[in-house]
């Protein structure tokens, strides 16, 4: 793990770019609060620009969690077909892309086609991981958690089958978090059991997205950006127990990358 903290440390001077930009396509009505969590925990990694593009009814909630955070909305009440365009746009502004934490009322269709479409490292979560196994994966990260990699499994039968057919890294949560790239499983050991609490899986969204687009790899990315929250986790924990919540992991983060 020194390896990636030094590549974390180098890797915007040799990528000949600032520390990135990063856009979200997340939130419902339901879940109005997941934009933020990835957005706050992007900008704690290091990322200096990032925009969350969400559905109407959640703006003022999204736009009101921080003044750091750029906020734009698609108009309609759940993500359509009519927001894939502006998507798209997002994707052209931005160094990494996250879709799908809180997205729970978009259209399966709406969301293979943005994926299909987005040109930059993307993160995919979520509800929108199952729509997304028909769009080219090669430049993806997928962030299940619990039962949301029975999709992959019904599809591919493994997720090793799964990254080395389409090329995908998968970074997945649990008791203990494991990154599967070409073929290969690692596991993530940083960690707490307090950090079963909601929240945790849009951190890690956030933190790799960051990390991707500062110029790392995907593979390199999802390992350290798990290292990267399991620490905050642990950080976080020793100050509040069981009580620790998503946005105590999320302001420790900027001690665990130093």
């Amino acid at each position: 793990m020194a390896r990636l903290q030094q590549t974390l440390s180098n890797v915007s001077e040799e990528s000949g770019h600032d520390n990135g930009r990063v856009g979200i396509v997340a939130g419902s009505v339901a879940y109005p609060n997941q934009p933020a969590l990835v957005g706050r925990a992007a900008l704690r990694t290091g990322s200096d620009h990032v925009r969350a593009f969400v559905a109407e009814p959640i703006y003022e909630i999204v736009a009101g969690h921080s003044p750091n955070l750029l906020v734009d909305h698609y108009g309609d009440e759940a993500f359509s077909d009519g927001a894939v365009e502006r998507t798209v746009e997002v994707s052209e502004w931005a160094d990494a892309v996250v879709i799908g934490p809180g997205l729970v009322d978009a259209e399966p269709e709406a969301v293979r086609e943005a994926v299909e479409r987005i040109e930059v490292p993307t993160i995919i979560d979520a509800l929108a991981i199952e729509p997304a196994l028909e769009a080219d994966l090669s430049n993806a990260i997928l962030t299940p958690s619990g039962s949301e990699d029975d999709p992959i499994y019904e599809a591919y039968g493994s997720l090793e089958a799964f990254s080395e057919e389409t090329g995908a890294v998968i970074a997945l949560t649990g008791d203990v978090d494991e990154i599967v790239a070409e073929g290969e499983r690692i596991e993530n050991e940083t960690g707490t059991s307090a950090m079963t609490v909601a929240g945790t899986g849009d951190t890690l969204a956030g933190i790799v997205a960051s990390l991707l687009g500062q110029g790392m790899v995907r593979r390199e990315a999802a390992e350290l950006g798990a290292w990267i929250l399991g620490k905050s986790g642990e950080l976080a924990t020793a100050e509040y127990g069981s009580g620790v919540v998503a946005t105590d992991v999320i302001e420790r983060i900027p001690d665990t990358v130093r």
